[in-house]
């Protein structure tokens, strides 16, 4: 080999070498930048991948909130209960280590048996729970336990037992304020009463909780933590006193019992503040057992169910007439036992008598006079009188918002006949709310100030911070002076009327009207059936609350004297339990006859 050629082939040897060094180099560089790019630049996208498929995130529910009456009684409230599961794969012997350091073996029989007493079961149907299929990853031990059970449970610390819990509502107070309060669905939604009123406020908002897992998808003990905390839902505030709700239901159910009646509510309003204290319903359900009331009884009567008042819309009446300037308290009739006017309406008065009842207006409130009404009634146009009762709002629901809560039944004043243009000034052909009339007299009582009628206080949050609290601005509905001359008329129904010894309150003067009213047939006529009521206020010289009560188709009584001992009993209280300090200045003299 001559010396040019060893120096060619060195040459080609060290060009092959470089070469084969830069793809060394540049192999590696591929490697690096893969690596940097994996490691680095994808490093969180990756990581996020691999967790999400060794990982497990469950929904931790946000706790619905409480709903509790004025004074903070709960009545309704959420409970956690817990499921139990096991991984039967996994089931194997468990190492304790005392706290003396010994060390000592569980096994699997020895578990059940623990498990088992904790249940109150027998250890055999535990140990066949977790042994029916050894392949499985999956297998209930118990469901729906409370939380000292569950606690218990999980302090034997059994690595291969699983645990999730689940809301379930509870209602301490049972029916009592049922049909307000209301209930919710198997999906956890309100779908009645409050539940459903004050659904957004009450929902809490849910959490999650990640655990790791295994390479065949089981959760790893210890691993399990918290990601996002769940909240609990607000606190609604009722303006509710339940110990006077259950007051109330009480002495309604033993009137109705006493009576043979169908149905019946009282509605008790604070006078000054527009809050309702009290809702009471018969029949009312029992939201911790629904489904043992009929569908038809799972609402709330004195929201939903408009009657015809009766007698007790006179007092709407009154208002309206004295409004308009066209009579006073003294303004006189003579009231026959059957009237019928210049179009050919007729009526009769609420109770039989010869010849004509020489009666002032208040007098003819007193004697609870249709005719005497349907008179002085006459003496404002149709329209005139329609536009009082929507300014009264007894054509619109409350401002509750009760879930289908009725606004009354009136046709349009031109709609009407001569009839019902005549019947609408004593409380026929006019179809109200227990709570509307409740608003009416609370209007009345506040110098003519119509309050927002109030049942919910407020939302609140953990900290006691009070969102969504309602308007309480009034509205001046009539001047000061007619609510003062129409309440002091009322007070002579208690002083002199056919119902006095049942209303009468001793020591507090009292102003109150009551109602009989016939009860259609279902087919458009007046039935053989009656609705009886009376609301009223006290004291009178300075109205502090409204009781309004209605029992629908008495048996033994069929006049308001079937509900006139429900309101003595219940103002009583009412006066009592707040501490209301007797009456002191006398009622007015005012003249009922001429």
């Amino acid at each position: 080999m001559t010396a040019p050629q060893g120096a060619a082939i060195d040459r080609r040897i060290r060009r092959r070498t470089a070469v084969a060094v830069l793809a060394v180099v540049a192999v590696v560089a591929v490697f690096i930048v893969r690596l940097v790019s994996i490691q680095v630049v994808q490093a969180d996208t990756l990581n996020a991948e691999s967790f999400d498929k060794l990982s497990n995130q469950v929904a931790i529910d946000g706790l619905r909130g409480d709903i509790v009456d004025n004074d903070g009684t709960v009545l309704a409230t959420t409970v956690l209960r817990y499921d139990i599961t096991a991984s039967p794969k996994s089931v194997s012997d468990i190492e304790r280590t005392a706290a003396d350091g010994t060390e000592t073996t569980v096994t699997p029989q020895q578990a059940a048996a623990e498990i088992a007493t904790i249940l109150g079961t027998s250890s055999d149907e535990i140990y066949g729970l977790l042994t029916a299929d050894p392949t499985s990853n999956f297998a209930y031990v118990a469901r729906n336990v409370d939380v000292d059970t569950f606690r218990a449970i999980r302090d034997l610390g059994i690595w291969w037992l699983y645990y999730s819990s689940n809301q379930q509502r509870s209602y301490p107070n049972g029916a009592v304020a049922g049909s307000v309060v209301g209930f919710m669905d198997d999906e956890g939604e309100g779908v009645a009463g409050v539940e459903q009123i004050e659904n957004t406020c009450l929902t809490g908002k849910d959490g999650v909780e990640t655990s790791e897992l295994s390479g065949d998808g089981v959760a790893i003990p210890g691993t399990t933590e918290t990601t996002v905390e769940a909240e609990q839902g607000g606190t609604v505030v009722l303006t509710l006193d339940s110990d006077l709700q259950w007051f109330s239901q009480q002495a309604l159910l033993a009137r109705i019992q006493e009576t043979g009646a169908d149905w019946g509510t009282v509605v008790v309003q604070e006078v000054k503040t527009g809050k309702l204290l009290a809702v009471a319903d018969y029949p009312s359900v029992d939201p911790n057992d629904v489904d043992a009331t009929a569908d038809a009884d799972r609402g709330s009567i004195a929201f939903q169910a408009p009657f015809e008042p009766g007698s007790t819309f006179k007092a709407l009446t009154a208002a309206s007439v004295l409004d308009a300037g066209a009579a006073t308290v003294a303004t006189q009739v003579e009231a026959p036992y059957i009237y019928t006017d210049a179009n050919g309406a007729s009526t009769r008065d609420s109770s039989y008598h010869d010849g004509p009842l020489r009666l002032t207006f208040a007098g003819v409130m007193q004697e609870s006079s249709n005719t005497g009404t349907a008179m002085l009634g006459e003496l404002l146009s149709s329209e005139q009188r329609y536009d009082y009762i929507e300014k009264f709002h007894m054509t619109s629901p409350s401002e509750v918002g009760f879930p289908a809560e009725s606004g009354g039944i009136l046709s349009p004043w031109d709609e009407w006949d001569d009839q019902t243009n005549m019947t609408t000034t004593f409380g026929q052909g006019i179809s109200t709310t227990a709570i509307q009339i409740a608003s009416l007299y609370q209007t009345l009582g506040n110098g003519g100030v119509r309050l927002p009628v109030q049942l919910v206080e407020g939302c609140q949050a953990a900290d006691g911070t009070m969102t969504e609290v309602p308007d309480a601005t009034g509205e001046q509905i009539v001047p000061s002076t007619v609510s003062t001359d129409v309440v002091n008329m009322l007070e002579t129904v208690v002083t002199g009327g056919y119902a006095k010894t049942s209303l009468e309150i001793p020591g507090y003067r009292v102003a109150a009207k009551t109602g009989t009213a016939q009860m259609s047939d279902g087919s458009g006529a007046y039935g053989s059936s009656y609705i009886t009521s009376v609301a009223g206020l006290a004291p009178a010289e300075d109205p502090q609350y409204v009781v309004s009560v209605t029992i629908a188709k008495p048996v033994t009584i069929e006049s308001a004297l079937a509900a006139a001992p429900v309101f003595q009993e219940i103002m009583s209280q009412v006066l009592k339990e707040n501490r209301v300090l007797p009456s002191t200045v006398p009622g007015p003299d005012l003249q009922t006859t001429y």
